[in-house]
């Protein structure tokens, strides 16, 4: 019988026993231990030292060796998808980051729209036709399917190229969902196509019922939709029949160009989550699609860092942290009255300019506060629609107290 003594202890219980198993990773485990060990996720070996990788899982040392570090976010990856300026990615940046070519397959972050709802990267879409009145990208023979129909309704899944209106850094995406009587539908596209013109399109969204459309507007700047969005076209709209209530959403999006940078953009986003009813007030609803969920609240300075960090999470959320190139603010009820309209792109707005500047002593001494914010809105001039509307809001609160 050896001596136990001079024989190596189970890394797990500590007992000294002669049928010690040697793992993969050159730990040393007995056999009524074994069985209780990770397993790994690529080679199934079980091991007492795996290594957790992002993408991958927990690991053993011989699969780890196998890994190849993300040109993008340098993760350890098995996936390995060529990107259009040389290198590899891993494929949660691939399909997060970045858009696949339609012709030479590879990921580009600086992808065009190609007719046919195609994306091209900058190489292969120098190979491409451009429609001489729009500049649209023509693949093969086809036709401009933007000039085709200037009354189009575009798939939910359209994503043109943008067209910046305005001096940034900081635009504003308008998306308003609008409930459309069936009747008046195609009178309805007609008339908002025809204002829109180059500054918007039409999509279709199955989540508007009974039946309807979203107006989604280019990048613009928040004093240039002030003075250049088609305003006359929402009270058309409403005489033509067409309404919106709670169940529609009015979005904004930010471009993520117009924060500072990471601190920015989770000050701003604090500010949002820690005055949830002044926020859900002037938003005049409380969604199930625009949520303030405390899970994402508590991982503000986390998904401050980039989109990259919002897997898992739901885009149905009061700020949607998905979107690689903005920040989608949800809240607010849609509507075809002018002034509603005009303070959700102006509480976006100001709400990124005010923290901009934010600064810890400030914060410290109140500086997220709901009355900070407004007493600083009312030094701009600018943002009068969200100052009026803000004080119609109050006074109506205030009838409601009094008549309960």
């Amino acid at each position: 019988m050896p001596d136990l003594g001079l024989l190596d202890p189970c890394g797990i219980c500590r007992s000294r026993e002669p049928d010690i198993h040697v793992d993969v990773d050159g730990g040393r485990v007995c056999q009524r231990c074994v069985l209780t060990c990770a397993q790994c996720y690529r080679c199934g070996a079980r091991s007492i030292a795996l290594t957790e990788t992002a993408e991958a899982g927990q690991l053993c040392s011989t699969c780890v060796s196998r890994l190849h570090p993300c040109g993008s976010c340098s993760e350890a990856t098995f996936t390995r998808l060529p990107v259009d300026t040389g290198g590899f990615v891993c494929g949660i940046c691939a399909h997060q980051l970045y858009d696949q070519c339609f012709q030479c397959e590879r990921y580009t972050l600086h992808s065009r729209y190609v007719v046919g709802n195609q994306r091209a990267c900058p190489a292969c879409a120098q190979l491409q036709r451009a429609c001489r009145d729009c500049g649209t990208l023509i693949a093969g023979r086809r036709g401009c399917d933007r000039c085709a129909d200037p009354h189009a309704l575009w798939n939910y899944s359209y994503r043109p190229d943008p067209i910046f209106h305005g001096t940034g850094p900081l635009f504003l995406g308008l998306e308003l969902e609008v409930i459309v009587p069936e009747d008046r539908f195609d009178d309805a596209i007609a008339a908002a196509t025809d204002a829109l013109g180059s500054l918007g399109y039409l999509k279709r969204d199955s989540s508007i019922r009974p039946s309807g459309f979203e107006i989604v507007c280019h990048p613009m700047t928040y004093q240039y939709a002030l003075t250049e969005f088609p305003w006359p076209l929402l009270d058309k709209l409403a005489r033509m029949g067409c309404e919106t209530d709670t169940g529609v959403g009015l979005h904004v999006h930010a471009s993520r160009t117009g924060f500072t940078g990471p601190a920015h953009i989770y000050r701003w986003m604090k500010l949002v989550y820690r005055n949830q009813d002044q926020v859900s007030m002037l938003a005049r609803r409380v969604s199930r699609y625009a949520p303030f969920e405390p899970g994402t609240r508590a991982r503000a300075k986390y998904l401050a860092k980039g989109c990259r960090n919002a897997i898992g999470l739901p885009r149905y959320q009061a700020i949607n942290p998905h979107p690689r190139d903005t920040l989608e603010l949800r809240v607010f009820a849609s509507s075809l009255e002018t002034r509603p309209v005009q303070a959700a792109l102006a509480f976006t707005d100001a709400s990124i300019r005010y923290t901009a500047d934010l600064t810890v002593p400030q914060i410290l001494a109140g500086g997220w506060n709901w009355d900070r914010f407004t007493d600083w809105l009312t030094h701009r001039l600018e943002y009068a629609p969200l100052v009026a509307e803000l004080a119609d809001l109050a006074r109506e609160r205030e009838v409601l107290l009094c008549a309960s």
